[in-house]
C-alpha cells in the first residue's frame, strides 16, 4: 500500500501536488518561517532560501523533503518486517529493497510531466529507509529478549 502510494504520487504532475497556494493562505506560517531567513543552501543546483522561493515555496520544499524521508522510513520498516518472516539477514535485504525502490521511483518520475528525478531525493529516501529499518531491527531484537 505504501509503495502504491509512492508510485501514484510519482505519477502525478507537480502542478497537481503544489501546496503553495494553500500555504499562502496561512498567516501563521509567515510568523514562523520568517525566523528562518538566514537559511540559504543549494539543492540540486537551485538556491533554497526564503528570498528565492518565498515563504510558501520555502515551506513547501521542507514539507516535500520531510514527506520523502517519512514515507521511505515507513516503507523500509514494513519491508524489513516482511523480509524478516522469510530471511535471517532481513535488515540488509529490507534496506536494499527499499533503496532500490527509491531509485526506481525517481526514474519513474522522469516520465511524469513537471517532475524531475533527483539523486538528492534518493539520498533523503535512503536516510529515511536506514532509520525505518533500524527501528524495526531495534524492536525485533527487543521482542526477542
Amino acid at each position: 500500500m505504501i509503495a502504491g502510494g509512492i508510485f501514484y504520487s510519482s505519477s502525478t504532475p507537480y502542478k497537481d501536488q503544489d501546496i503553495r497556494p494553500q500555504l499562502n493562505q496561512l498567516d501563521s506560517i509567515y510568523r514562523i518561517v520568517d525566523h528562518f531567513d538566514f537559511i540559504h543552501f543549494t539543492y540540486a543546483g537551485k538556491v533554497i532560501s526564503i528570498d528565492e522561493l518565498g515563504v510558501a515555496g520555502f515551506s513547501e520544499f521542507f514539507i516535500r523533503k520531510l514527506a520523502h524521508f517519512s514515507v521511505f522510513l515507513l516503507l523500509a520498516f514494513f519491508t524489513t518486517r516482511l523480509v524478516s518472516l522469510y530471511k535471517k539477514k532481513f535488515f540488509a535485504l529490507g534496506l536494499v529493497l527499499t533503496i532500490l525502490y527509491a531509485a526506481l521511483d525517481e526514474f519513474h518520475q522522469s516520465f511524469t510531466a513537471d517532475r524531475t528525478p533527483l539523486v538528492q531525493d534518493v539520498i533523503i529516501d535512503s536516510c529515511g529507509a536506514i532509520i525505518g529499518a533500524s527501528i524495526f531491527l531495534f524492536l525485533y531484537r527487543k521482542s526477542r529478549k
